[in-house]
């Protein structure tokens, strides 16, 4: 079909095509950026986490008034959990992954580095990378003799003394490859908060309990120090969750009845509390793109059928002198795809900026390049179902009306 008549018509409604375009190009620029916020929240909702996820339990506590022996009444509780039947491993830790608090410092590969090379999470409580499931892929796990009390090392730390803090560490994966690209980390000596620590063991993957870039969510390290910071990590058949925390709640309660639980859940649940931000945006992202869409296919439609009202005589006398109803319904759907080609043209040169403007005020990563043809490909799509219902009415106008008067 020759578009040049199809120009010329556009050419005398210069208004109403340059409303469409626009309308086209911010839902192009929209809805792409849109969909790469969305799968990126699902991608990080969907993040491996590195530890027993359906085998976990987490308990926190608070004492009522002081307690003078802490330690003994940890050591107590360790003890009394573990014969509960269905428990498998326990800790007192700092901390778990998801959490949302989160212990952080800088490393350094040099001791006399001024700025640290990258901030990482530290998790300490004997025997937590047992209870968490992480998977050991190099080097071995912390032993009992690498242990300290976490007291003691804070009393060392204040006075400076080397020799009561930790000398060893594991570490993840994604922080061995971060510190030493394609280099053997076992061997390897990290300084913390200027101490020197030699890296024994290699974990797979272990998350942070919180952070905001995907790319460091596995800079992560374990300290081997005893801790009672009154959270009790638990970890049991996945069938035998629910019982076993009620059974660990009793357990607790009857060792020290002045004490208050705080939590008491799977860690599922920990989980699921960590991403409800990242799924109420990709949903609300979800409506955003939805509505732009339905809104554009309307506007499509509704000056489709203006269109075919305007040239019902026009329609008709083309009609009359041969042209088939097929030659009608293709006119239409030839301009509606010349103005949401050029639509979706200007929508991708402002999906890139908007792009652009996100990189440099939030931090996100480049636009990938293929939402651009996806984009095109679905607003064709739209385009064309949207003006098929006026293109088919054009289509049944029959050449009587040529004769009409006006």
């Amino acid at each position: 079909m020759d578009i040049l008549p199809i120009l010329s018509t556009l050419r005398r409604h210069k208004i109403t095509a340059f409303l469409v375009i626009i309308e086209i190009a911010l839902t192009c620029a929209i809805v792409c950026n849109a969909v790469f916020l969305i799968n990126q929240r699902l991608d990080r909702m969907h993040m491996t986490s590195g530890v027993a996820e359906h085998e976990l339990l987490e308990i926190l506590f608070a004492d009522i008034g002081p307690n003078k022996n802490q330690k003994a009444r940890t050591a107590e509780d360790l003890a009394a959990l573990r014969q509960i039947p269905g428990v498998l491993q326990v800790s007192s830790a700092n901390q778990v992954p998801f959490g949302n608090s989160s212990w952080n410092g800088g490393i350094k590969l040099d001791r006399n580095q001024r700025v640290s090379t990258l901030n990482a999470t530290t998790y300490t409580g004997e025997n937590v990378l047992q209870t968490l499931g992480t998977q050991l892929v190099e080097g071995r796990n912390l032993q009992p003799d690498d242990y300290m009390d976490f007291d003691d090392v804070v009393r060392a730390a204040s006075v400076k003394d080397a020799k009561g803090i930790p000398k060893v560490t594991v570490i993840t994966q994604s922080l061995a490859q971060r510190l030493w690209p394609g280099q053997q980390p076992l061997g390897k000596v990290i300084y913390y908060a200027d101490y020197p620590m030699t890296v024994v063991g290699v974990v797979k993957h272990l998350v942070r309990p919180a952070f905001t870039d995907n790319a460091t969510a596995e800079f992560t390290m374990v300290l081997p120090m005893r801790i009672t910071q009154g959270l009790y990590i638990i970890r049991t058949d996945p069938q035998n969750r629910d019982a076993v925390l009620k059974a660990a709640v009793a357990k607790m309660k009857a060792i020290n009845p002045h004490r208050v639980i705080l939590k008491q859940r799977p860690w599922d649940e920990v989980r699921s509390n960590f991403f409800q931000n990242d799924r109420a945006m990709a949903g609300l992202l979800v409506g955003v793109c939805i509505a732009l869409l339905v809104v554009t296919a309307l506007g499509i439609v509704g000056l489709g059928s203006f269109w075919v009202a305007q040239r019902r005589r026009q329609i008709g006398v083309r009609r009359a002198l041969g042209a088939t109803r097929r030659n009608i319904l293709h006119y239409f759907q030839t301009e509606n795809f010349l103005l949401a080609t050029i639509g979706i043209a200007l929508g991708m040169v402002l999906a890139y900026g908007i792009n652009l403007m996100l990189m440099l005020h939030y931090e996100l990563p480049r636009l990938p390049a293929i939402y651009f043809p996806v984009g095109a490909l679905s607003l064709w799509v739209i385009g064309q179902l949207a003006v098929l219902g006026p293109a088919m009415r054009a289509a049944a106008v029959p050449p009587v009306v040529a004769t009409r008067s006006v």
